[in-house]
């Protein structure tokens, strides 16, 4: 892994050379309100070969592709089902990702192989002009090594990836914290592939009962759907505040441990409000994960809203170390 520095640029003053940097092939991370993604130009092949480089991403992961705004989405893939359709009028912009067949214009390599397409317009304004300055679908999954934790800063990225990203847009902490909801709604009822900032309850609101699928260990059919994954470099457990920390970290939902001298603390909401800790999930680990402990154990959160979503990747970080 590189030991350079990128280009680090605020997000409302570079966009104009952000967006030159894609067009030219490079490699741009910008903010989005999931998490910041590692952008190219989504219609070049050899651009979004440099994403898999740089990340280690296994070819086999597909990446999400970005879109300024929903309208542009039949002009790239013509004809959108009815379903798909509806679901984009409702939550695009917003950390919901859909899946549509792959159009020609995509190279395989960003679908790895899939003749599906994840695809999504983000709720963040820096993104949409990148994205729209660019004048090319952007293809961008989280700007970080592939497994390791997903980065909600700039700092984040540029620690992670060091100078494999030419220019980072620098939009402070992202407001969701966690990556967008992935469904398949092109069959005749919807299918979450991955859980994410967009809850459950609010597609079933919209539009009636959805199918929920967990992670699988072969070949991934949506992005971020792999069981083992989003891991901090130390090894990480679910389970309660068990005793005397010694010099372990504990990832808390509301309280810290009422005993035992933990060497490191981090609690995602003192008010048990979900969105929060949603968006501190993976600051907190981060910075847990650089205190030099020797475990981190992992409360989980309530199953309910976003809370499914924060458990499913403490889960899948746990699995990486299990």
């Amino acid at each position: 892994m590189s030991t350079g520095s990128p280009r680090v640029l605020p997000a409302d003053r570079g966009i104009a050379e952000a967006a030159a940097v894609l067009r030219a092939g490079g490699l741009v991370a910008f903010p989005t309100e999931t998490v910041y993604g590692l952008g190219a130009n989504a219609l070049d092949a050899e651009a979004a070969a440099r994403i898999f480089a740089a990340k280690a991403r296994p070819s086999f992961d597909p990446l999400i592709s970005h879109l300024a705004d929903a309208a542009d989405l039949p002009g790239l893939v013509g004809p959108v089902p009815p379903a798909v359709a509806a679901l984009a009028e409702r939550f695009w912009p917003g950390p919901l990702t859909l899946i549509v067949d792959r159009p020609a214009a995509i190279p395989p390599i960003v679908t790895s192989g899939l003749d599906t397409m994840a695809v999504r317009v983000p709720d963040e304004p820096s993104a949409r002009a990148l994205i729209a300055a660019a004048g090319v679908p952007v293809a961008a999954p989280s700007a970080n090594r592939f497994g390791q934790l997903s980065p909600t800063r700039a700092e984040h990225v540029v620690a992670g990836l060091g100078d494999a990203v030419e220019v980072v847009l620098d939009g402070g902490p992202t407001r969701c914290g966690i990556e967008s909801t992935i469904v398949d709604a092109r069959g005749a009822r919807p299918v979450v592939l991955r859980l994410g900032a967009l809850p459950v309850e609010a597609l079933i609101e919209a539009v009636g009962p959805v199918e929920v699928r967990q992670g699988s260990s072969g070949q991934p059919v949506a992005p971020g759907t792999l069981a083992a994954h989003y891991a901090p470099r130390t090894p990480l457990r679910l389970g309660a505040a068990d005793g005397d920390g010694g010099r372990r970290g504990f990832l808390a939902f509301r309280e810290r441990p009422a005993a035992g001298d933990w060497a490191a603390v981090e609690v995602l909401s003192r008010e048990g409000d979900l969105t929060v800790a949603a968006a501190r999930l993976f600051d907190a680990l981060h910075r847990l994960d650089a205190a030099g402990v020797t475990e981190i154990v992992a409360e989980p959160v309530p199953e309910v809203g976003v809370g499914r979503a924060i458990n499913d990747r403490l889960r899948r970080a746990a699995a990486t170390w299990h």
